[in-house]
């Protein structure tokens, strides 16, 4: 006699026999919720993108009448698949991962809200109740696993999907004064699925919109980069200003809009000008840390914005206003440091590969750009291409043109020279056992003169290049104060980080070593 399965399956060595499709999964569910004799539905987001005939999301939400956390982990018993569910009893809630399917389980509840938080006060409840707190009507569309055949729709989510509605199955004002994160997910689907936000949705979300101040940071960015990843961004975004929403989540972004006329002078509204480059580059990456970038790249103008009745409208060095910006983010708004330590390379860079079509494309400087964004130059060139925008397609063409072969030139300079994780050929440790020098800035000053020889192009990217240049090198650093030490060290990194082409702070030495 064989032992069942109950008691056994700790033991089995060969996986469950289980359906790796959404359907047979849900046929396989109604069969154990049958044994159990409890009520179980599929709702949500795989109903409404199935009724809509889009891509299946890889996730299945089910509404348990009954104890969900402990119809999962009997199920996950039941298939073997202990070491796959995650249970969170506290608010009646499970997981349950079935190969690369991720399923969802909620006990069957009614919620309530206090003012100043967005977390409810639940209790079961029946499953008519647990619909009305679905957040919109296309999300309350529900089958019974064992009449997957019949829709369940008690307000009206078929006719929605049909008229392309995004609308809330109650009163919106309770909708989003009880949980104001559904006014970003309300913009989200609308963009998402290209819906329009019925009028009294939209009116109660806009009215609510300070309420997203109760909200954790990292829940409203969530929400926002999934607006970012939508196609084209620019939809989402323009529903976030229309809405004011943009002016509380992120509102130095919401300040780019406006156009300042005086005499014949204007200039572009920079927020729409930012959300053409981001739809732009939304054509070539998915990427939401790239498409944020776009978004934000020219983040420094209002503060920058400068007016010349001869030369009109300018916004000088508002590149490296707006990497100032951008690194507050992280402590701001919760964004990681890395992210925003990336965002914030390409902000103060954007300008460089159009500047150097202007200066003259020289292998120095192309040097120069490649070693200031390292691993990040890709992303910057792709970034800057979709910067050039302009009413006048022919110039379009010409800026385009010029671009691409910029970029020619420096794939052929970059190839040559092996540049993106640049440094010194002579090494800080070779410098000091060279020179008996202790670790500081002399070991650094020396190094960083080599470096400027290389990127300068007065020696070759070698080592045998590096040691025809080293004694004198440390010749003149030698001779220096500690206090020119340190302003030369200084100006070098900053002129490297704000990418300039003037070094007046390494002239002379270059002077001097060409001559030697």
């Amino acid at each position: 006699m064989h032992a069942g399965l109950n008691d056994n399956w700790k033991d089995r060595t060969e996986p469950f026999p289980l359906p790796d499709t959404p359907e047979g999964i849900i046929e396989k569910i109604g069969l154990f919720a049958q044994k159990k004799s409890l009520d179980v539905y599929a709702v949500g987001g795989y109903v409404r993108d199935r009724l809509l005939a889009r891509p299946f999301s890889g996730e299945i939400d089910f509404s348990v009448v009954g104890d969900a956390p402990q119809f999962a982990k009997d199920l996950a018993q039941e298939w073997a698949l202990k070491s796959n569910v995650q249970i969170y009893k506290n608010f009646g809630t499970a997981r349950v991962q079935v190969g690369k399917i991720q399923l969802e389980f909620a006990t069957s509840r009614r919620e309530s809200y206090r003012e100043n938080s967005r977390n409810p006060i639940t209790e079961p409840a029946p499953f008519d109740e647990d619909l009305q707190r679905r957040d919109f009507t296309i999300n309350a569309l529900a089958v019974d696993v064992n009449r997957t055949d019949e829709i369940i729709d008690h307000f009206d989510g078929l006719s929605d999907l049909e008229n392309r509605i995004l609308r809330t199955p109650l009163d919106p004002v309770r909708t989003f004064d009880d949980d104001p994160l559904r006014i970003l997910r309300a913009i989200r689907f609308a963009a998402k699925l290209d819906f329009t936000i019925e009028e009294k949705t939209w009116e109660a979300l806009s009215r609510y919109r300070d309420r997203l101040t109760i909200v954790a940071r990292e829940r409203i960015n969530g929400e926002f980069f999934k607006i970012l990843e939508t196609n084209p961004p620019s939809h989402g975004l323009r529903l976030l200003y229309d809405s004011g929403v943009l002016s509380v989540i992120f509102p130095e972004i919401a300040n780019l809009q406006g156009v300042e006329q005086k005499g014949m002078y204007h200039h572009k509204d920079v927020l729409f000008h930012s959300l053409k480059v981001l739809d732009h580059l939304a054509e070539k990456t998915d990427r939401a840390d790239l498409r944020f970038a776009a978004l934000v790249h020219d983040i420094g103008k209002p503060r920058t914005k400068h007016f010349d009745s001869k030369t009109g409208w300018s916004f000088h060095g508002h590149e490296h206003v707006g990497e100032r910006i951008i690194k507050k983010f992280a402590k701001k708004y919760k964004l990681p440091i890395d992210f925003v330590e990336k965002t914030s390379r390409l902000v103060r860079l954007h300008m460089r590969p159009i500047n150097l079509q202007v200066e003259g494309v020289t292998d120095s400087a192309v040097r120069r750009l490649i070693v200031q964004a390292g691993d990040q130059i890709d992303d910057l060139l792709m970034m800057c291409r979709a910067d050039i925008t302009s009413g006048n397609k022919q110039r379009v063409k010409t800026y385009l043109s010029s671009f691409d072969r910029m970029v020619e030139h420096m794939a052929s300079v970059e190839k040559r020279d092996e540049l993106k994780r640049f440094q010194s050929p002579i090494r800080g440790d070779e410098i000091m056992k060279r020179t008996g020098l202790k670790e500081g800035p002399r070991v650094g000053l020396i190094k960083a003169l080599i470096e400027e020889a290389i990127l300068d192009g007065y020696i070759e990217f070698t080592w045998e290049g590096a040691d025809s240049i080293f004694d004198e090198t440390v010749e003149k650093v030698q001779k220096m104060e500690d206090d020119e030490v340190y302003k030369q060290v200084r100006s070098i990194m900053r002129y490297r980080s704000e990418g300039m082409d003037e070094r007046a702070a390494t002239k002379d030495i270059h002077q001097h070593i060409r001559k030697s």
